[in-house]
C-alpha cells in the first residue's frame, strides 16, 4: 500500500548539505516499489536549477515493521506514520560521517499539503532531536514531472 508516487512535501535535517540548499530547494517526486524478497526500492528526481537529477536507494527490510536498512551508506529508513492513501512521515538515520545525520521528512499523494498536516510533522521535529529552523517547506516544481517536456509550466 505504500507503493507508488510521492511528493516530498517537507523536510527536516541536520545535514549540511540539506541546510545549505533547503531555501533552493523543490518538491522532488519519490515513486516506491517493493522488491520480491520483501526490500524497497525508492527512486527519487530531483528538480536541480538545471536539470533533473535521478537517484535510486534499495533499502532492505529490518527486524520491525516499516523499517528499511541500506547497509552500504549506513542508512536506515523507518515509516513512522502513514495512511497510505494522502501521507507518510518517513524518518532517516546515516551513519556514515562524523555525526549521524538525522532526516525527517513528509511525503504527500498530492502536491498540496494541508495546514493540519504540517502542523503534525512539525510538532514531531522536536522528537527526533531536530528545531524547526532546519525545515524546507519545499514549493512544487512542474519540472521534473515523469515524461512532462522541461519547460511545460
Amino acid at each position: 500500500q505504500f507503493v507508488g508516487t510521492w511528493h516530498l512535501a517537507a523536510a527536516v535535517s541536520n545535514c549540511s548539505v540539506f541546510l545549505k540548499m533547503k531555501d533552493g530547494m523543490k518538491s522532488s517526486i519519490i515513486t516506491i516499489s517493493f522488491m520480491p524478497e520483501g526490500n524497497l526500492a525508492m527512486k527519487l528526481v530531483w528538480p536541480l536549477p538545471d536539470k533533473c537529477q535521478k537517484f535510486e536507494l534499495l533499502f532492505q527490510r529490518g527486524g520491525q515493521a516499516g523499517h528499511y536498512m541500506a547497509a552500504q551508506e549506513k542508512r536506515e529508513l523507518h515509516v513512522v506514520e502513514t495512511d497510505y492513501s494522502h501521507y507518510a512521515i518517513v524518518h532517516q538515520l546515516q551513519q556514515s560521517g562524523q555525526e549521524p545525520s538525522i532526516a525527517l521528512q513528509l511525503l504527500t499523494r498530492e502536491q498540496d499539503v494541508s495546514p493540519q498536516l504540517l502542523q503534525k510533522f512539525k510538532a514531531l521535529i522536536p522528537t527526533v532531536g531536530l528545531t524547526k529552523d532546519m525545515l524546507a517547506v519545499l514549493p512544487k516544481s512542474g519540472e521534473c514531472q515523469e515524461g512532462a517536456g522541461r519547460h511545460s509550466r
